[in-house]
């Protein structure tokens, strides 16, 4: 699991928002598209993609990408 793929894997669940929005310091809580059904799309898509159940307190006491990214790998 590296920053970059789990980046690209992260903004596939954005419509709207262009690619060049995300990187690891990205507040994705502050993008536009943001709402509750894309925090669960972010959940099955760490689900499906990396083997790890996230939590609602794992998106909550997230900033960033690069923090989520880091829960992530806490947990695999």
């Amino acid at each position: 699991m590296n920053l970059d793929e789990f980046i690209a894997n992260f903004a596939e669940q954005f419509d709207e928002t262009d690619e060049s929005q995300f990187s690891a310091q990205t507040k994705f809580k502050e993008l536009d598209e943001w709402s509750s059904l894309t925090a669960l799309s972010i959940i099955a898509m760490v689900d499906d993609e990396y083997d790890v159940a996230l939590k609602g307190d794992d998106i909550t006491g997230a900033e960033t990408i690069e923090d989520l990214f880091n829960a992530v790998k806490s947990k695999a």
